[in-house]
């Protein structure tokens, strides 16, 4: 019984682990150290799920070359940069996408 209890402890504490990782990575990727050229690549992925991808694109990388951060994934998660996220049209809406 021991032994189980150890292992499921163990099991517990690797799961964790592994997973504090991947979220730290994932972060790590948005955080604003990206060099302009990074930027075409990251924001074609950050607007590949919209069907408005030119305006997409073009926001996105004036956003970019002004903060040196695209937040992962193809939408949300704007709190992981704080520029590209503040950054707000004359009307008060979000200018990044």
């Amino acid at each position: 019984m021991a032994m189980a209890t150890s292992s499921r402890s163990f099991l517990f504490f690797l799961v964790s682990v592994l997973f504090f990782l991947t979220f730290s990575l994932q972060l790590g990727v948005a955080e604003p150290s990206l060099r302009p050229s990074d930027c075409k690549p990251r924001c074609e992925y950050r607007c590949s799920a919209t069907s408005h991808k030119k305006p997409c694109m073009f926001y996105c990388q004036k956003c970019c070359a002004t903060c040196l951060c695209v937040p992962p994934g193809t939408s949300g998660n704007k709190e992981v940069c704080p520029c590209y996220n503040d950054w707000k049209t004359k009307e008060g809406r979000p200018k990044c996408p």
